[in-house]
């Protein structure tokens, strides 16, 4: 499969073993469905994708498995306007990004400024903050949305 499918299946892998965990056929197709579906993904649409090759799997297995995946660093688990929760690759799998939110229709972009993050970096050196993480999330009306 996918470099990311890979990193993503070591590092659970060896989290599994650090913790006594057995990585099953069903975490690990729950795994392979999460990497293919891409970012943003909800419970109810990882279940759909993994009941097409594992009709039994249910919503509890499913709900555990992505605590695991976000406590692995597999998974961040994101919350945008009040909905669901949303999960998407750990932030080990790739480079920092931000969010733009449209809040009629939910779709949400990915973007990255270099400038925007100097700029949080020069507001918290400021203020005598050393920055560990940070999240950024604009919201707004997508183009669509505005008949633009």
């Amino acid at each position: 499969m996918t470099d990311t499918y890979g990193n993503m299946h070591r590092r659970l892998t060896d989290y599994m073993r650090d913790h006594g965990l057995k990585l099953t056929r069903q975490r690990e197709e729950i795994l392979s469905r999460f990497v293919e579906l891409g970012k943003h993904v909800t419970v109810e649409e990882l279940l759909h994708a993994v009941r097409q090759v594992s009709p039994g799997v249910g919503h509890a297995t499913i709900y555990r498995t992505m605590k695991l995946f976000v406590d692995s660093g597999v998974a961040s688990e994101r919350h945008f306007l009040n909905g669901p929760a949303c999960y998407e690759p750990g932030e080990h799998h790739e480079d920092h990004h931000d969010h733009l939110i449209c809040t009629a229709c939910r779709t949400i972009v990915e973007f990255e400024n270099d400038a925007i993050e100097q700029l949080q970096n020069e507001v918290a050196t400021q203020h005598g903050f050393e920055l560990k993480h940070h999240k950024m999330e604009l919201y707004g009306l997508c183009p669509a949305c505005r008949g633009a």
